[in-house]
């Protein structure tokens, strides 16, 4: 017999006053054998911070205003910032003499200690923006049990130096001896287990678990990030052996109750190297100028039944990791890859959503079905530029172009709505036979890309608002609002700057702001000044919107090979499972964390594989010139990203030979003693690699050419503003002016 709702029960009465354990026990039973009982399952309840422990041992209910769970976000500097499932509360900062022992993404109990009001700068509006601080009183749960780092040693002692730089604590191994079956040397990465870690002030003690071999032995760099995310690159034998039962192919069986679409135009548009094909569409002209749009999704959730060992697994994983040199998914290939991937030329099962369009765009009928299509075509992102940038010669090429005017109109139909153009340049990085950095590519959002996404968009709203209708409880993506504090500096940087960005809390004056900065020098500074404004989308089981999106109610419906929400989102919408709030609330918060787990093991494959090219042209002395533009300036020196690598780096103030610089904080820039020179956002330099280093992942470069010609500006702009950029780069007629997607 279990007592946790007896005493959650009794501890939330209006008059309850705490108690100890024992006093509790008395008034939740007189049996004193079960007194045990009791006792037990209040040790339970403190471990899952359900309830805490006052300073004299007295037991209650963590108060909104005291104790919290949440997840800790770590930084570099070994504080951070704990994250609640409270949608109504702020992210708790936590200083580095604050954190006991968490290490990133564990579960911990905080104790809020005080709220810190900062006025806004902002004369538009007086609201007064509240941030929270507290301290972690206890570690719930640790997100990771080993820790992945690089072997070194003292005189006497060995430890290992942790990969993610977020952890500052070397983990030392105590008595450690090459015995065995464990052979290691010194710079050699490897597995260890935290074995004892008393307090923050100690170093943390461990033993070794596997050494994964030398740093610079081909696939131990990007093997040692999946150990260090602790992401699984094998399948368990058991769900390898349910996924092979399914087949391989549609049977008569899974046709029954489905509309048949196999006789329509249906293709897919997806990277040149993707092989999970999760969506495709279909577009037709109907009568009275309308227009029939099919998005048809995989249907995994055909194969992949609730508490199945594929659906266990999938869970635990949350999604697919895509890094740079491989693809961990979500699911088994057999169905990643072939079963449930939307291949031509094969039937495949599908959950659809079927949409009357009229000629401007606007959605007149939608409709939800169990469908079974044959894609006709596999076409790649650049085969469909391609196609959109000539005439069409058949059918499928000519649905491509309707497709694509339609997308245009529904994307300007959301901007008009609020929605923010955040689209930035990505950098795809393309290895050798050798695992070595062999280009990298610039990969823009075009229309190929919009096309697709303006669908996707559309199907993960109206699957949304049928949730909303029908009143069930379900998985939503949420994205918060900015923090005001951080719009505040922004815009006082663009004021700074020359620009006029209005009030950047209003979604539609930020709009026209990012809108005016297409073309100028300054375009990408404050559009990834923006983006760092923004909070992290996340899932939730609250509808509070999506604020980038600028929708009331949004879901992941897209992509279930990939993606363990949409697969809960499908069952809800054509399966009609119910789900528990509270089953739904602990996936919530597992995904939304297998999700950063994910994207920063995405980051990191990159970045390790960009340094290590830095590092090979400084040991070879054949250092390459790239251009940096200036993205932010400190005391330090100047932040510089590289568009050519996809990265950022530093430039040392004292490293610049050209004049004796000095941090001037009240104009954000760099002012040279002698020549007066001026280094702000905005400056393009061309620049070399100077040095790197791997533990903190980081780069710093030195200024080859420092006479930068200067940008003509408007009139507005104080006479003291200048912008470092290429002759005539940026100026363009209105007609011919580039427009950002």
């Amino acid at each position: 017999m279990t007592y946790e709702k007896q005493l959650i029960r009794f501890m939330s009465r209006k008059k309850y006053v705490p108690l100890c354990a024992q006093e509790i026990a008395a008034h939740i039973t007189s049996e004193g054998s079960e007194f045990k009982e009791v006792r037990r399952d209040l040790r339970g309840l403190l471990r899952a911070g359900r309830i805490v422990k006052l300073p004299d041992k007295r037991l209650a209910l963590p108060k909104e205003e005291d104790h919290v769970v949440g997840r800790i976000i770590m930084n570099r500097r070994g504080g951070g910032r704990v994250i609640t499932n409270d949608i109504n509360k702020s992210a708790i900062e936590i200083s580095s003499n604050s954190a006991l022992t968490a290490m990133h993404n564990d579960r911990v109990l905080v104790l809020v200690e005080r709220k810190i009001s900062t006025q806004r700068s902002d004369e538009m509006s007086a609201k007064v923006k509240s941030r929270l601080r507290g301290k972690v009183v206890k570690i719930l749960e640790r997100a990771r049990t080993q820790i992945v780092g690089t072997l070194d040693k003292t005189r006497q002692l060995w430890f290992v130096v942790p990969n993610d730089p977020r952890t500052s604590h070397v983990i030392y191994l105590p008595g450690f001896r090459f015995k065995g079956k464990i052979k290691a040397k010194r710079g050699d990465k490897v597995v260890v287990e935290i074995t004892e870690w008393p307090s923050k002030h100690n170093a943390p003690e461990g033993k070794l678990i596997e050494v994964l071999g030398s740093s610079k032995k081909l696939g131990v760099d990007v093997e040692s990030i999946i150990r260090q995310y602790e992401i699984s690159s094998k399948f368990p034998s058991k769900v390898l052996s349910e996924a092979k039962r399914l087949g391989v192919n549609v049977t008569e069986r899974d046709l029954k109750g489905r509309v048949d679409c196999r006789e329509d135009i249906v293709i897919t548009i997806d990277p040149f190297d993707a092989r999970d094909f999760d969506d495709a569409i279909s577009v037709q002209r109907i009568a009275n100028r309308r227009w029939k749009v099919w998005v048809h999704i995989a249907d995994v959730s055909n194969y992949v039944t609730p508490n199945s060992a594929l659906d266990k697994e999938a869970r635990r994983r949350g999604n697919s990791t895509y890094l740079i040199d491989r693809v961990l998914p979500m699911l088994p290939e057999a169905l990643s890859n072939e079963l449930c991937s939307l291949k031509p030329n094969v039937d495949r099962l599908a959950r659809s959503v079927e949409f009357t369009l009229a000629d401007s765009g606007q959605i007149e009928k939608v409709g939800f079905h169990s469908t079974v299509i044959c894609s006709k075509h596999r076409y790649a992102y650049e085969e469909a530029l391609a196609i959109l940038k000539r005439p069409a010669t058949n059918d499928k090429e000519r649905m491509i172009h309707n497709a694509n005017k339609l997308a245009q109109k529904l994307r300007k139909t959301r901007f008009r709505a609020g929605a923010l153009n955040l689209d930035m340049p990505e950098q795809k990085v393309l290895l050798d036979s050798k695992g070595q950095v062999k280009e990298v590519n610039r990969v823009e959002n075009d229309i190929s890309h919009q096309l697709i996404e303006e669908f996707m968009l559309m199907a993960n709203e109206a699957v949304a608002k049928e949730i909303k209708r029908r009143k069930v409880k379900a998985l939503h993506r949420i994205h918060e609002a900015p923090d005001h504090e951080k719009l505040d500096n922004l815009r006082a940087q663009a004021t700074l700057m020359g620009l006029r960005a209005g009030n950047l809390a209003n979604q539609k004056q930020a709009g026209k702001f990012l809108e005016s900065l297409n073309g100028h020098p300054l375009e990408d500074v404050f559009r990834v000044g923006y983006l760092r404004c923004m909070k992290r989308a996340c899932y939730s089981t609250h509808s509070i919107g999506h604020y980038g999106l600028a929708k009331k109610d949004y879901v992941h419906f897209t992509s279930p090979i990939r993606r363990y929400a949409d697969l809960i989102v499908h069952r809800t919408v054509y399966q009609n499972q119910k789900h528990q709030s509270q089953m739904l609330e602990e996936v919530a918060d597992h995904i939304s964390m297998t999700e950063r787990n994910s994207s920063d093991a995405e980051f990191d494959s990159k970045l390790v594989k960009l340094l290590a090219h830095l590092q090979r042209q400084i040991d070879e002395g054949k250092s390459e010139t790239y251009t940096g533009l200036v993205t932010e300036v400190r005391s330090i020196g100047a932040m510089i990203d590289i568009a050519e690598l996809g990265m950022k780096g530093l430039v040392k103030r004292l490293s610049m030979s050209d004049d004796h610089y000095h941090y001037a904080s009240e104009r954000g820039r760099l002012v040279g003693r002698l020549n007066g020179n001026e280094i702000s956002p905005g400056y393009l330099m061309q620049v070399q690699i100077e040095r790197v280093d791997l533990h903190k992942k980081q780069a710093d470069f030195r200024v080859i050419n420092s006479k930068f010609s200067k940008s003509k500006t408007k009139k507005r702009q104080p006479s003291h503003q200048n912008f470092s950029v290429k002759k005539n780069k940026f100026r363009q007629s209105k007609k011919t002016k580039r427009k950002r997607i």
